[in-house]
């Protein structure tokens, strides 16, 4: 636990500038963070939730469900910020291991909403919401080692 707490919070890194150190480093108490993560995921996980039952609602219920699975999907990806912080968030999600599947989840998150309120296709919008699902499910996993080569190799024995 103690090696989880060093990581996430960044004392697991080495030596950093005095400035660098001060915007990198959460400054709320450990157990500040985890209340504020679940909080964070339980109301992304409870918007997410009321959005696909809000989609049996006639006429605007697919508007309603693009509306609140997208803010979930957002509240769920916010929630890892107090964890790690703000900047080290950023940092990680733009690393060259989660580049592809950051830019796609985020763009599947604009293009979800741009659908539905521009564009005003439903279609095209549910699609979108398929992606960003897709696209959320696959970044997630590049935070658990080898979960994305697990996931290739149980694809492939499927399809083969």
């Amino acid at each position: 636990m103690d090696k989880l707490k060093k990581v996430l919070s960044g004392q697991d890194t080495e030596d950093r500038g005095g400035l660098s150190e001060v915007v990198e480093t959460p400054s709320l108490s450990w157990g500040t963070r985890i209340k504020g993560f679940i909080a964070c995921f339980a109301i992304g996980i409870l918007c997410s939730l009321l959005g696909t039952l809000l989609l049996w609602v006639p006429k605007k219920g697919l508007v309603l469900f693009i509306v609140f699975y997208t803010f979930g999907n957002i509240a769920s990806l916010g929630s890892t910020i107090f964890l790690m912080g703000p900047m080290k968030q950023l940092k990680r999600m733009f690393e060259p291991t989660r580049l592809i599947a950051t830019v796609v989840m985020l763009l599947c998150l604009v293009l979800t909403l741009c659908s539905a309120f521009w564009w005003r296709n439903k279609g095209l919008a549910l699609i979108f919401c398929i992606l960003q699902s897709l696209a959320m499910t696959w970044y997630s996993l590049s935070f658990i080692p080898f979960a994305r080569d697990a996931v290739k190799k149980c694809f492939t024995a499927c399809l083969a």
